[in-house]
């Protein structure tokens, strides 16, 4: 990018982010630009994918302290006349459009725009540099994140094939050595934030993967063996003991997530399902059960206990 180019543009309304906003909001406000405006969702729009180069340069800037402090300092000298637009001398400046009561090497330290603008941003007659590192998203299913699956990106008019490791974790970033922007000195890399969508039975825990199991209120009184589903789609069979309580955590060894040549485990909670609507039969078969257990009150000790 040009220097011209670069203090002209106004790199925070281009993120629509403010001069006083951090990191963190840069952050933000890039990545739900870039997952509105990458290629792959916007199917050959040449100026939406103008408008996605666009982003990406200002976040280059915006996202790194040093280049965000250096951008800043030579667009308030733009904006503020030091530096004269469209590069014309201002109060008998130097002809590289020098600034009011001294050049644009005075404010800078030496050396020239065109030599500045090379130390930040790879331009001008310096020794080479590697490519420009990219970024870009990618989402994947809560069980391909577990099990790795092959992904095709499409990054500057090129179709990038790669494999997500297996166990990947939803916000992860993945490093594609040398599959960035071209460069003298080699490209750069390929970075890819990964995003996972939510299971609607499972969740982890580290290498541990985790599920509720409904069960009914006699099958946790008086005990009973249940088919439970696993992720990769074989049954297993966990066993209830007798006067199983809510919330108890049954764990089947080595059917959780493998990473790292260590593999975790399927923990499984344990739901009492009460039911809403009895009919006459059951409420009656309850009834008498109340009477029968009447003595094996839950809260016999509550009133004890709390007046400790």
């Amino acid at each position: 990018m040009a220097a011209k180019d670069l203090y002209e543009k106004d790199l925070y309304k281009i993120l629509g982010v403010s001069k006083s906003d951090n990191a963190t909001a840069i952050k933000k406000a890039y990545r739900k630009l870039a997952k509105d405006l990458h290629p792959d969702k916007t199917k050959g729009d040449k100026k939406l994918e103008d408008r996605f180069k666009e982003v990406s340069e200002a976040y280059e800037v915006l996202s790194d302290e040093k280049k965000r402090a250096e951008y800043q300092e030579m667009r308030d000298a733009f904006t503020s006349g030091r530096v004269p637009r469209g590069g014309q001398q201002q109060n008998g400046g130097s002809q590289n459009g020098g600034f009011q009561g001294g050049g644009f090497e005075d404010m800078f330290g030496g050396g020239s725009q065109s030599d500045i603008f090379a130390t930040l941003f790879g331009g001008g007659n310096r020794a080479p540099r590697k490519g420009q590192d990219l970024q870009t998203e990618t989402t994947i299913s809560f069980r391909d994140s577990i099990f790795g699956r092959e992904i095709n990106l499409r990054i500057n008019d090129q179709t990038i094939t790669t494999r997500t490791p297996a166990g990947v974790k939803d916000g992860a970033k993945i490093k594609l050595k040398g599959r960035g922007a071209p460069g003298q000195a080699g490209p750069g890399d390929l970075f890819i934030i990964i995003h996972v969508t939510k299971h609607p039975v499972f969740t982890r825990d580290a290498n541990n993967l985790l599920m509720t199991l409904p069960v009914t209120f006699t099958e946790a009184a008086l005990g009973a063996d249940i088919s439970v589903p696993t992720l990769n789609g074989e049954d297993v069979t966990v066993r209830l003991a007798p006067g199983t309580q809510n919330g108890k955590v049954l764990r089947v060894k080595g059917r959780g997530i493998t990473k790292d040549f260590q593999t975790g485990d399927l923990l499984i909670t344990v739901e009492v399902h009460v039911p809403q609507r009895l009919d006459s039969k059951a409420k009656t078969a309850l009834e008498n059960f109340a009477e029968l257990t009447q003595s094996d009150s839950p809260r016999q000790h509550l009133k004890e206990r709390a007046g400790a």
